[in-house]
């Protein structure tokens, strides 16, 4: 899952969101490093992504993946659910998705002391609205774009953008099935550890 699942999964409370994003950028251990919301938050995030590795569809849609491509399959797949979550947004939310990232950005912009590298990326996030542009498919191009300049072997993305244009269909299949079951794993994450 990419930063908007990541968010629409983890709950609308403030320290939720943060936790949402935070996932991506803090490593190790969480033990008294976060408040006892933000840190559960962040523990919702590592279980949904381990969820979604291990999961049927989303190991299927990986094989669909050029034998060149499969090493970064993982991340081309996670940029693309967020682009047709953002399409179908309204099948998955009822809020509309430009009143839902803007909620989000303001939460970014009312923290003093975002962790690591999300202080750098929230800037961007915000200002380039990367969230509600996922909207648009060819947006996907130039994230997997700037994923690569970040890889020490970026040639695995090299083409992925063409890859994915033809895989469209039978992507966009894998995520309708899989993403209400984890809607249905979140939620259920949840109940069972209550946000302190």
């Amino acid at each position: 899952m990419n930063y908007l699942a990541h968010l629409h999964l983890g709950g609308p409370s403030p320290q939720q969101m943060l936790g949402s994003l935070y996932g991506d950028f803090v490593k190790g251990r969480l033990e008294d490093r976060f408040p006892p919301p933000l840190e559960a938050a962040i523990r919702l995030h590592r279980r949904i992504d381990a969820y979604t590795d291990s999961h049927p569809l989303v190991l299927a849609a990986l094989q669909l993946f050029s034998p060149e491509r499969r090493r970064y399959a993982g991340i081309i797949v996670d940029v693309f659910f967020d682009h047709v979550l953002a399409r179908h947004w309204r099948e998955y939310h009822p809020q509309p998705l430009d009143h839902f990232t803007r909620q989000v950005y303001q939460v970014l912009r009312d923290e003093a002391e975002l962790p690591g590298r999300l202080a750098m990326v929230a800037p961007h996030m915000i200002g380039e609205d990367w969230l509600g542009s996922y909207r648009d498919f060819r947006v996907i191009e130039q994230v997997l774009n700037g994923i690569a300049r970040r890889l020490s072997r970026p040639e695995g993305l090299h083409g992925a953008y063409a890859e994915v244009r033809a895989l469209y269909e039978p992507l966009s299949e894998a995520f309708r099935g899989f993403y209400p079951q984890v809607q249905a794993f979140a939620r259920e994450q949840q109940q069972l550890s209550p946000m302190p």
